[in-house]
Parts: C-alpha cells; sequence; structure tokens
C-alpha cells in the first residue's frame, strides 16, 4: 500500500466513512493518557478508543483479547485461547511497542518485554484508553505503537454494591463481587473475581503428528484466575487530592509443550498519588508506583523455570496555566527494572530517569501541541525523543489533524543478557511517524479518518551470522483507519476498519517481505438494539490473511467470526446476560498450529445498581 494509496482510501472514507469501535463517539469524553493531563477527546489530537465499564457490560466480552479484537489498529497474536500467550499488535508495531499502564502505573515484564494481556480480568476493568501513535516524548521506550492503559473498578456514587456469575462452554465458569462507596470528598472499591475453565486443545498437531509446540498432547488445556483490586482516595480542600491503586491476578494456565506445558503466573500493582494546588495556575503531583511479574513453568508437573521482574517508578508532574489557552507540563520520571531468574542473566537490574515537557495551546481555530523528552538510561545512555501536533478547526463540525513524531524502545533483559541470545552492546529501536487524520462531530454520529507512516529502525532480531540478537531489521508501516458512530433506525451502529501495510526494510533475505502475525485488512461492526427491558446486540470481527514467519512461507488464511449477544432487565439492577459466540464455529489461527474457540455459550446473571 503506497502513500498515494493511503490518501485514496482516506478521501473514499470521507464519502463513506466505515464505523467506530466502542466510544469514539464520546468527543466530549474526557481522556488522561493522550497528554498525561485531563483533556477531551478532541482537544487531545491523538487518536484515542475509550472503552468504558457500560460497554464491556453490553458487550460481554469473556477476556481482554475478546473485547479488544477488530478494534481500530489492533491485532492479536493467541497461543490457543483463554490464558495462553499474548501478543498485541498496535499499529502494526512489534508487541513490545506498546507501553502499557495500570492506574497510571507502567507494568509488564521487563525479561519478555510486553504485558500479560491473556491474566487482565476484564471483570475488574473499569475503563479503558487506547491513545495509537508514538507517545516516547511523554513516556519514554516503549511507546512506539501508542499507550494503553487501564482503570480498574471505582464504583458509582453512595455505597453501591454489584455481583455477576456466569457459566459457559468448556465448563467455564466466572465469578465478580464489588462493593464501593463514594461521596464529593471520597471514595474506596474492592473488588474480586473467580474464573477457571477447563479450556480446549490448544494446539493442533500435523499428519506426522508434532505441531507448533513440538508435541503431541492431544488434552484440554485449561486455565484459572483469582484477581482483586483495590481503588481508594479523598479529596481534600484546597485542591490536594491522594489516590491508592492495587491489583493482583494469580493464574494457572496449560498448554503443550516439550520443555514446559504449564505455568503459574501472577501480575500484581500498585500506585500511590499525592496532588497539590500551591496556587490557582499550579498543579504539582508526587506518584510512586510498583508492578511485578512472576512466572513459574513446569513440565508435566515438575519445575522447570522462574522468571520474576519488579517495575519501580516514580514520577514528579507540573501543569502550569499560562492563560486560558495555554498549559504547560513538566516532570521527571524515575525508573528501576529489577530481575530474579532460575537462568543466569549477567545483569539483573538497570535504572532510568526522565524529563519531559508539554506545551499545549489553542489559539482561536488552531491547536497545538509540542513535547519532548530527555531519557538517560545506564544501559543505552542518553536519548531524545519529541512531537509536534497541529489541529485546525475546518468548520464548527469538522477538524484537521497532523502530526510527527520520534519514539525509540529500549532493549530488553532478553535481548541484552539472555545466556546465548542476548547481545550486550544493542542500541534501541527508534521510529520517526508522520499522521494526518480528519474527524467530524454532527448530529447524527462521530467519525475519523486517519492515515499515517512509521519508519522502525534498528529492530532487534535473532542475527544467524553471530548467532545473537541484533539491530539487524528496519521496518516501513503504513495503513489507515476508519471509524464512525451513529444510530439508524434505533440501532446504535459503532464499527471501524484499519489497512496495513507492513514492509521488512532490512538488508537481507526477508527485504520487501510482511512483517509476522500482522493482517493487512482488519475491520469490526458492533449493532445494538434496546426495546424496552430487552437488548440485543451482534458483533462481526473479520481480518485479513497474514504470515506467521519473517520469511512468509506460513500463511494465515483470513476469517470472520459472528457474535451474538442479549440481556433483560427482568427487575431493578438485575440483568440476565447470554452471549453465543463464533456462530458459525469458524476455525481460524491468529498463531500457527494455534486454535481459537469454535462456537461457545456463556450465561450471566449480573446485579449492578446504577447501570
Amino acid at each position: 500500500m503506497s502513500i498515494r494509496s493511503i490518501v485514496a482510501a482516506m478521501a473514499t472514507s470521507l464519502v463513506l466513512p466505515s464505523m467506530s469501535a466502542v466510544a469514539d463517539s464520546q468527543g466530549e469524553a474526557i481522556v488522561v493518557t493522550a497528554t498525561r493531563t485531563a483533556r477531551t477527546v478532541d482537544e487531545t489530537l491523538a487518536p484515542v478508543t475509550i472503552i468504558t465499564r457500560q460497554d464491556i457490560e453490553r458487550l460481554q466480552p469473556q477476556s481482554v483479547v475478546d473485547l479488544f479484537r477488530g478494534l481500530p489498529g489492533v491485532s492479536f497474536a493467541n497461543n490457543g485461547g483463554r490464558g495462553k500467550q499474548t501478543s498485541l499488535f498496535l499499529r502494526g508495531t512489534e508487541s513490545d511497542h506498546v507501553l502499557v499502564l495500570i492506574d497510571g502505573v507502567k507494568v509488564g515484564s521487563a525479561t519478555a518485554g510486553q504485558a500479560a494481556f491473556q491474566d487482565l480480568p476484564v471483570d475488574l476493568i473499569d475503563r479503558i484508553e487506547i491513545v495509537r501513535g508514538p507517545r516516547s516524548s511523554l513516556y519514554g521506550s516503549e511507546a512506539i505503537g501508542g499507550v494503553i492503559q487501564i482503570f480498574t473498578r471505582r464504583g458509582g456514587q453512595g455505597f453501591t454494591p454489584s455481583f455477576s456469575i456466569g457459566a459457559g462452554t468448556d465448563h467455564h465458569y466466572k465469578g465478580t463481587a464489588s462493593v464501593s462507596q463514594r461521596n464529593d470528598h471520597g471514595w474506596i472499591s474492592l473488588s474480586l473475581s473467580r474464573e477457571l475453565t477447563d479450556g480446549f486443545n490448544s494446539c493442533r498437531v500435523e499428519a506426522a503428528g508434532v505441531g507448533g509446540c513440538y508435541t503431541a498432547e492431544p488434552d484440554r488445556d485449561g486455565y484459572d484466575n483469582n484477581s482483586g483490586s483495590l481503588n481508594a482516595g479523598y479529596r481534600f480542600g484546597g485542591g490536594t487530592e491522594v489516590a491508592f491503586n492495587w491489583m493482583k491476578t494469580d493464574a494457572e494456565s496449560k498448554f503443550d509443550g516439550s520443555y514446559q506445558n504449564s505455568a503459574k503466573s501472577s501480575q500484581e500493582v500498585a500506585g500511590l498519588k499525592l496532588s497539590v494546588k500551591p496556587f490557582a495556575p499550579w498543579t504539582s503531583s508526587v506518584s510512586v508506583g510498583v508492578s511485578k511479574d512472576h512466572a513459574n513453568n513446569y513440565l508435566n508437573g515438575v519445575y522447570a523455570s522462574t522468571f520474576d521482574t519488579q517495575r519501580t517508578t516514580g514520577t514528579w508532574q507540573n501543569d502550569l496555566m499560562l492563560g486560558k489557552a495555554v498549559t504547560l507540563t513538566v516532570g521527571v520520571d524515575a525508573q528501576r527494572d529489577e530481575i530474579d531468574s532460575s537462568t543466569a542473566y549477567a545483569e539483573r537490574a538497570r535504572d532510568n530517569t526522565g524529563v519531559f515537557a508539554l506545551l499545549q495551546a489553542d489559539v482561536g481555530v488552531h491547536e497545538l501541541q509540542l513535547s519532548v523528552r530527555r531519557d538517560d538510561n545506564e544501559q543505552f545512555g542518553r536519548h531524545t525523543t519529541g512531537s509536534v501536533a497541529w489541529g485546525m478547526g475546518l468548520t464548527p463540525a469538522i477538524r484537521l489533524v497532523a502530526s510527527y513524531a520520534t519514539a525509540f524502545k529500549a532493549p530488553t533483559f532478553n535481548e541484552l543478557y539472555f545466556p546465548f541470545y542476548g547481545k550486550a552492546d544493542l542500541r534501541p529501536e527508534t521510529s520517526d511517524t508522520v499522521e494526518l487524520g480528519l474527524r467530524g462531530e454532527h448530529g447524527w454520529g462521530r467519525w475519523t479518518v486517519n492515515v499515517f507512516e512509521s519508519d522502525v529502525e534498528d529492530l532487534i532480531a535473532y542475527d544467524a551470522s553471530i548467532f545473537l540478537a541484533n539491530n539487524v531489521d528496519s521496518a516501513r508501516i503504513q495503513g489507515a483507519e476508519a471509524t464512525l458512530a451513529t444510530t439508524l433506525a434505533g440501532i446504535d451502529v459503532r464499527g471501524s476498519l484499519t489497512l496495513l501495510d507492513t514492509s521488512n526494510e532490512s538488508d537481507n533475505a526477508y527485504q520487501g517481505n510482511w512483517l509476522a502475525r500482522r493482517p493487512a485488512q482488519s475491520a469490526r461492526l458492533d449493532l445494538d438494539r434496546a426495546i424496552g427491558p430487552v437488548r440485543v446486540g451482534a458483533t462481526v470481527v473479520a481480518e485479513g490473511k497474514r504470515y506467521d514467519d519473517l520469511a512468509n512461507e506460513h500463511r494465515l488464511g483470513g476469517y470472520a467470526t459472528l457474535d451474538l449477544r442479549a440481556e433483560y432487565a427482568f427487575a431493578p439492577h438485575w440483568r440476565v446476560q447470554a452471549t453465543l459466540g463464533n456462530v458459525f464455529d469458524k476455525a481460524y489461527e491468529t498463531a500457527r498450529f494455534y486454535r481459537q474457540q469454535g462456537r461457545n455459550v456463556f450465561l450471566t446473571l449480573r446485579y449492578a445498581p446504577g447501570r
């Protein structure tokens, strides 16, 4: 896909706009992830998707993966169902090019370099903000493809208890309970969830008897997850506020493999934040956070390995109102990564300090955002990133947005120090991205169209010439995204279309090939209709072909799935819900050899005051 064809796709979408995903229709909704300050979706200038608690309960997803499928710019590779290894690709970048925050605290494995999306409990989530496009100039390493921030349950005004229980195919059971208290000054919310499933045989076997997992284990691969979250805070007089958050998941997953076939893992994150207003135009906040990613692996019940990582972060941020239309944000981030593993790493800890500044200004119909950041890492040294974004109101209903940004990704501990693979003098991966977008807000709905091009250099991959990881790859990613949210004949319509052209630009045998596991086309359509106490809905997700490997020898076919859902509010605050997933029992794979769930049913009884 050339730039010319992308612009043509953009022009076509202006005439026949494609559908928006979940809550892109909320142009006035407040988002904090895009600029590290509270702004409306329109004011951020960045492409943002917001998923609310109401969206989650309406869509009835069984996992975060289900919730994200087909959203603009998002694709997954999953190794066989619930709780199995899952990689998220945002705008075609690598799976470790996405920064993930939980209640403002950076999470993810320092060894593998990515967050465990498969273990995040969707029933404990209150809100999700997905910001597409590079954000290294605000957050530092990892934000080449974008930033995803997850906010845990907070509850409504007053005393609010809620719970849900459900059961479905493959002996899948879930239960969630939450209780919260909120008033004008303080809040506290506690939530617990439990999920277990027998699963299905996640890895198919070829005729020769060996599959992608290098073994033949025709058994069910189950999953078990126990999770909890706590949010609390208090607003004092004079603009002072203190907030605390905590979430933990303990999971056990079984899979097929010749070196290990089960794992016990835990993810834990905790954060504390204090905000004060020394005087009216100045808000200053200090926050600290700790996230832990622990995993013990087993083969047939016998211990095999341990990979434990801990990330400790601290931030001092200052927001200064320099006038009614100008805001200056300056701050400093500190981060320490530590590992404890049965594998002998040459180094087990490193520190990083980043200083950042963001200027946001509104001048008439124009908006301008300038940001710059300087990171100092004891492993790879100093690195500077920046971005500029400009928005202009073409009409009261239509806005033009253009941006340019640089980003980088620091090598992981595995890439630096894993025995017989890591290389200690690796350079950070870097990127340049240019983007152009149009968005419209009308009485009948909201639409957005974005085109972008990213050039990523010094990608880290295995170098056969030295038998180690090395900065050997480069890539060019060109893409177009279009969304729409509207209501037709009483039916709420939301959907998205993403077109990607990913090209390996390395000077080797893979030059010109597609990047592995990224579909060239993906789309999602959500339809919902409320009829008195009954609500019915459907979701269609379609993805084009992809290749499973760098050589583009193993093709994974495109697919489309249909999910149906219904709910009945039989009493105040009480609902019974039902989903029929993968209605036509479509067999497909997002990673070679690894099955996805066929036709399935799930029933839920939910008590939720205020929904």
